[in-house]
């Protein structure tokens, strides 16, 4: 079996066509097999070290955040406060949450934090996040129709999704998203478009929303109850403290994981294109379907090192901590193999992200099809070429 891949990056002046072997393909995933292993096998007390650290930052954070909307009379101090708690509640949400239930800490051995005792400060339910990302997400990356996370059930991000006139609202519902993001990735295991269409009953669901409401129910309760009360006569400043906590976290939690997933060259593949993938190819299709985002360190701290969008998709069990130094070799492995490495700013990758979702508003027929690689896959025996094409926006 032979398989040729044809980067075609398509440009007024040119276009560049890189053919790789099936030999290649699983070069590449052994390479990768190779760094994962020699990382896994260094994890040791720093990371340990390096996890408490950032728990101890997260921990200060909201103590100071809490504390601070004591002062509403005092706005300066107040709205310290609001950023202080909204920083808090990031890193809870990506740098540890995100992470400790992906089992990135699970070598570790403790009590607290691992992927199976570890919830977040966010009102969707741990164990029904781990079906929908850890499982669903991460073995199905960018294949429609496998992959929710393609659109969360309300948005059209590929120009293989059909159009309908549903979608004209495209950016309207992005921005809804974005606001109530937390709300969004609750209801995202329970599939409310099929629900809403017939195609799934109440009784597939009914243990789904009752996990949701007992998460949700004490989160609400916590945030917009118990905590605005411990102020007594400020109570509603600080309810409405907490609002602005969670909403800064919500816009920075999506846009950080929509500027990894879906700017301009992030790849779609539809079921068949996959069909009978190797290791190699599950390689390439995480790599073809990700973006990484270019910033400080604080930056990558503060985006759970989801910056590093393409090295989580290769090994989402490592301490995301580690990905700035896998990268490195990640990079070199694409630049060996003449494969895209999908980079820039936040700027960059948030407009292109964004203009995308406003393109797909609309049918194929009135935007530009922006076919940056195009996957021609040849079988031995075979009486003819099975074509596997992937576009973007």
């Amino acid at each position: 079996m032979a398989i040729n891949l044809t980067t075609a990056k398509r440009t007024e002046a040119d276009r560049t066509e890189v053919n790789l072997s099936a030999e290649q393909v699983e070069a590449i995933g052994r390479e990768l097999d190779e760094l994962r292993a020699r990382i896994v096998a260094d994890l040791g007390q720093s990371d340990r070290d390096y996890l408490y650290k950032v728990i101890g930052a997260q921990r200060k954070l909201e103590f100071a955040g809490r504390a601070m909307m004591y002062a509403p009379f005092l706005p300066p101090i107040w709205l310290a406060g609001v950023g202080a708690l909204g920083a808090a509640k990031i890193l809870d949400n990506m740098e540890i949450g995100h992470n400790v239930m992906h089992g990135q800490y699970d070598w570790m051995r403790e009590d607290t934090y691992n992927s199976r005792e570890f919830d977040w400060d966010t009102v969707c339910p741990g164990e029904q996040w781990k079906h929908s990302h850890n499982y669903l997400h991460h073995t199905f990356t960018n294949v429609i129709g496998e992959d929710r996370d393609i659109g969360y059930g309300i948005l059209r991000m590929s120009r293989d999704q059909k159009w309908n006139p549903y979608f004209l609202g495209n950016l309207g519902y992005a921005t809804a998203l974005m606001l109530l993001f937390e709300w969004g990735v609750m209801l995202h295991d329970l599939e409310a478009e099929n629900v809403l269409a017939g195609r799934r009953k109440w009784s597939d669901v009914k243990g789904l929303v009752k996990g949701m409401w007992r998460k949700a129910s004490k989160q609400v309760a916590k945030d917009y109850l118990i905590w605005p009360a411990l102020t007594g006569p400020f109570f509603v400043s600080t309810l409405i403290g907490n609002a602005g906590a969670n909403l800064i976290r919500n816009v920075w939690t999506y846009s950080i994981i929509f500027c990894g997933h879906f700017p301009t060259g992030a790849q779609t593949f539809t079921q068949e294109e996959t069909a009978d993938e190797t290791k190699g190819e599950w390689y390439l299709r995480q790599m073809l379907g990700s973006a990484n985002i270019e910033g400080s360190e604080l930056f990558h701290i503060m985006s759970g090192n989801l910056s590093h969008q393409i090295e989580h998709h290769l090994f989402p069990d490592v301490p995301a901590h580690r990905y700035p130094e896998m990268a490195v070799e990640v990079r070199a492995i694409c630049e060996k193999y003449g494969l895209p490495y999908n980079t820039g700013s936040l700027s960059r990758q948030l407009g292109s992200t964004w203009k995308k979702i406003a393109k797909l508003s609309l049918p194929n027929s009135f935007t530009r099809d922006d076919n940056d690689i195009v996957l021609n896959i040849e079988r031995c025996g075979d009486a003819a070429k099975a074509t596997r094409s992937t576009k973007a926006a």
